[in-house]
């Protein structure tokens, strides 16, 4: 309750002019400043100023002031802007999935009053070089913040050669989130059957001062926002069900739910570095919340769920038809392995059970999941989860529809190439032309390692532009160690432009290479060499082959990027098929032809052509790069 301002003491606050004040307040965080405006009415009013969430939207640092300006248009004041930013900034960065291994990078960056999932094309190397691009994405998805400072997921996705939408809501977003999960999740009605959706806050008298007060009961973390409004018990997680279950569900959900998107709905989603129209994003963004709120009726009602419960009902039983065929078909072993359980006893035997009832690897009954809610609907949920990792890699689970983080190291002193880096095989570096066909295009993320007291830089690959891929997705291109540094002259005097070079260090190290298949590979010596243009080269010692990479800002090359068509919906998210080609090329093709695989190593049976070194080896019916 608000007290009188003599009772909290903030007369000397309250005599601050706004310019003032918000100078002051510059120093909390966005929670601090609306516990400040709690003490009394006077403050309330007084720490509501535009002028002072002005400042806290700077300080968040998302987007650029002449931004903000904008954005600020699209909704009630700056503290609702601040809302929607404090929520979804978490999800801004660099997300991955280890198919197709080719890459799956999905790149989430603000967009006009929204943050957009951009997922990069597998291509080459275009014809204006790096910096001027365009670079080929898709859109992945895409959360608009409301007026209120509220957010609206929207799922994008491709069928029958139409764009589609698939609106959803937003099951959390954790401060330190990891883990993005697609998933369909149970929900309740209201009274006169309207569907609980949470555009974050669905339902709440005073969504914006509850965003930043609002403290949940450790025993309500593992429900939704619509489940806390309701008040009702937690419902069967998604994924516990089995695989063919949840994939079959989002298939559903997803073809009731669609809305097909109109050429205003498909354009621009967010500014262009050469045309800034923001005219034309606002009606866009106008647009979408119109799609979305209208798409919110689309979700199955129960009538809906019971012919959904039919068609899963039919699923079971042609999938245990299917084993009872497989099971007349058991082969000698499977009698011997079946002999061999019999005599493990009874207790071995109860044991199981026991574990296999108690157990969380036990999958869910789809029927118990759908009990749990009246309708269901998409969601998504970006959750934190302890994950391994193997040279800044995380190790993936393979049957979840989820992508992963990076972690992104800052440049700092004693890290300064820490970060995103792209570039080509070969040298000199430089932009394609007739004479030379363009050369894949490589994105690496650099980050630092602590090893047995010495210090590493490695080069994650997390995306080739190759038609077929030459080494698994999440490959360490090369690992060079700081500590030792090297005396080793680069093997050329100049660049493609004549130009001197002007190295500033070498640092010895290992690069990739053949080893035991596809999946292990090997690794032979190298340099990693560093010029005072910002310019780094790691050159294979046996083979002379060059890695030249330089930085890249994502975001920029994404605002003079193409947009491309996206994949089927759920594909589009999280493709779980095993693939070692470019199942982007149909995009890719039309503006940048992809290349063949390329080694750009000499070994005995290498060919070198047009001063590239090239090389094609048949696994298995896919043509693999060899080191």
């Amino acid at each position: 309750m608000l007290s009188d301002n003599n009772s909290c003491g903030s007369k000397l606050l309250l005599a601050l002019p706004d310019d003032i004040f918000a100078v002051v307040t510059r120093s909390l965080k966005p929670k601090d400043v609306f516990n400040l405006s709690l003490c009394c009415r006077s403050l309330y009013v007084h720490a509501g100023s535009d002028k002072v969430w002005l400042t806290q939207c700077e300080l968040l640092g998302v987007i650029p002031h002449k931004d903000l300006i904008e954005w600020r248009k699209g909704v009630n004041s700056y503290k609702a802007l601040c809302r929607f930013l404090v929520y979804v900034q978490p999800l801004i960065g660099i997300w991955v999935h280890q198919n197709p291994e080719l890459g799956n990078v999905v790149y989430v960056m603000p967009g006009f009053i929204s943050l957009v999932g951009c997922r990069i094309i597998p291509q080459e190397l275009g014809p204006l070089g790096i910096d001027e691009g365009p670079i080929l994405w898709s859109p992945v998805f895409e959360i608009l913040g409301n007026v209120d400072g509220s957010s609206a997921f929207i799922f994008h996705g491709r069928e029958r050669g139409n764009n589609y939408m698939y609106p959803g809501s937003i099951k959390g977003i954790d401060r330190n989130c990891n883990v993005l999960l697609l998933e369909v999740e149970p929900r309740q009605q209201k009274d006169g059957g309207k569907l609980v959706h949470s555009k974050s806050f669905a339902g709440n008298p005073n969504p914006v001062d509850k965003e930043f007060s609002r403290k949940i009961c450790p025993s309500d973390r593992g429900l939704s926002m619509s489940q806390r409004i309701q008040g009702s018990k937690p419902s069967v997680p998604f994924s516990r069900l089995a695989f063919v279950d949840r994939k079959k569900l989002l298939e559903v959900v997803t073809s009731q739910i669609r809305v097909k998107v109109s050429q205003s709905g498909d354009g621009l989603c967010f500014p262009c570095l050469e045309t800034e129209d923001f005219n034309k994003l606002s009606e866009r963004h106008v647009r979408l919340m119109q799609l979305y709120d209208n798409g919110l009726s689309a979700d199955p009602t129960q009538s809906d769920l019971g012919e959904i419960r039919k068609l899963f009902d039919n699923s079971q039983l042609h999938r245990d038809a299917y084993r009872s065929q497989g099971s007349k078909k058991k082969s000698l072993v499977g009698y011997f392995r079946d002999s061999f359980k019999s005599i493990i006893g009874k207790s071995s035997l109860e044991h199981t059970k026991h574990s296999s009832s108690g157990g969380s690897n036990k999958h869910a009954q789809f029927q118990d999941f759908l009990r749990s809610g009246d309708t269901i609907g998409l969601t998504l949920h970006a959750s934190t989860a302890r994950l391994s990792s193997y040279r800044a890699w995380p190790n993936m689970h393979e049957s979840r529809f989820a992508l992963y983080k990076l972690a992104e190291q800052e440049p700092l002193t004693g890290q300064e190439h820490a970060g995103l880096w792209a570039g080509t095989f070969g040298w000199p570096p430089g932009k394609p032309s007739a004479d030379k066909p363009g050369k894949a295009l490589f994105f690496l993320l650099l980050s630092y390692v602590e090893s047995q007291g010495e210090r590493h830089l490695i080069g994650t690959k997390i995306l080739e532009g190759t038609h077929y891929v030459l080494h698994p997705n999440g490959s360490a291109m090369f690992v060079v160690n700081i500590n030792e540094p090297s005396d080793e002259s680069f093997p050329w005097a100049c660049d493609g432009d004549s130009d001197v070079l002007d190295l500033k260090e070498v640092f010895s190290g290992e690069g990739i290479a053949n080893g035991y298949g596809f999946r292990y590979p090997g690794s032979k010596p190298g340099s990693l060499f560093v010029f005072e243009d910002g310019m780094l080269v790691f050159t294979w010692k046996e083979s002379r082959a060059a890695l030249t990479l330089q930085r890249v800002n994502l975001q920029d090359l994404l605002k003079k990027g193409e947009r491309v068509p996206p994949l089927p919906p759920i594909a589009n998210f999280a493709y779980l098929t095993k693939s070692y080609s470019n199942v982007y090329a149909g995009f890719s093709n039309a503006l940048h032809p992809t290349s063949s695989p390329r080694g750009f190593f000499k070994e005995e049976g290498v060919e070198e052509t047009s001063g590239v070194i090239a090389t094609r080896k048949s696994v298995s019916g896919i043509r693999i790069g060899r080191i």
